[in-house]
């Protein structure tokens, strides 16, 4: 298998914005992955993205379908709610390595629910605590794709992705100012606050997301292609337009029968109204003067 490997100068310098850098990481990436074989013997997946790109739904949709139960077990901020709710003894900074080591044995029940594959969301803001978590548990130092074999086996990498960065950037900071983050098919609250907060249009705050979004997608890229790993593309155009494709696409490459799809229910409601459109359309406008 072919792996590239990078400098952190390097690095760096394929993670600028660029449309010259960014389409040499797409060429490495269509190298590495014309000599890349295709496996359908997956022990586990991880679906690798960026906040408002799709994931949530894609993640209810291959619970509900019975492969895993994918979610953000290593988001730092959500540790104590996952170690209360599986019952996880030990303390973080106290007895590290036992609670490392209760939380993963949970995570893996959890993620796994029932079926034979594990499921984890994972952005890339979170890849550096899961670096930490496999590492202590595994000790030593390797390449974050070699810990997750070890840790999961053979794995699966979906990369989500959404072209329109302003829009999705928008769609995030509405909803960290408002606190709803996702909303089910009949309307109801499926995360965030029933009552919601004021939203006021900042296009600081929303330049800044759409650097942040654009940084830590080419970071995803940049990954793959440094690993040879060939993930399975998803747009969020693609999802958000017929997500029952899209969860056949992904089953079929897990092994399992893709079929299955054609039963699921759009489990989750678009966010955008009136108001993203106002704040779209203002920045851009904003934007030429």
């Amino acid at each position: 298998m072919i792996r590239f490997r990078f400098s952190q100068a390097e690095s760096e310098w394929l993670c600028e914005k660029s449309p010259l850098r960014r389409g040499f990481l797409y060429l490495m990436f269509e190298v590495a992955s014309a000599r890349t074989p295709s496996m359908a013997n997956y022990s586990s997946y991880i679906i690798c993205g960026t906040p408002r790109s799709g994931s949530t739904l894609l993640c209810e949709m291959l619970a509900a379908s019975g492969t895993g139960k994918p979610n953000s077990y290593f988001r730092a901020e959500d540790f104590g709610y996952w170690a209360e709710r599986w019952g996880v003894t030990g303390q973080v900074g106290v007895d590290s390595l036992k609670f490392e080591q209760n939380y993963f044995e949970a995570m893996l029940r959890e993620g796994r629910n029932g079926s034979d594959i594990f499921g984890l969301r994972l952005m890339w803001n979170s890849v550096d605590e899961a670096t930490r978590c496999l590492q202590q548990l595994q000790g030593g130092r390797a390449d974050f794709h070699i810990q997750v074999q070890k840790a999961f086996g053979p794995t699966l990498f979906i990369h989500l992705s959404r072209a329109d960065k302003l829009a999705q950037a928008i769609s995030l900071v509405r909803a960290r100012q408002s606190g709803l983050w996702h909303i089910k098919a009949d309307g109801s609250v499926m995360e965030g606050d029933e009552c919601e907060r004021p939203i006021e249009y900042d296009r600081t705050v929303i330049a800044n997301a759409v650097a942040q979004l654009e940084e830590d997608d080419a970071a995803w890229t940049a990954f793959f292609c440094s690993q040879a790993i060939e993930p399975v593309l998803i747009a969020y155009s693609e999802i958000s337009k017929n997500p029952q494709a899209v969860l056949a696409k992904v089953l079929e490459r897990l092994g399992k029968d893709p079929k299955i799809a054609g039963s699921m229910q759009t489990p989750t409601r678009k966010m955008s109204d009136a108001t993203s459109t106002e704040w779209y359309e203002r920045y851009l406008a904003e934007s030429i003067l």
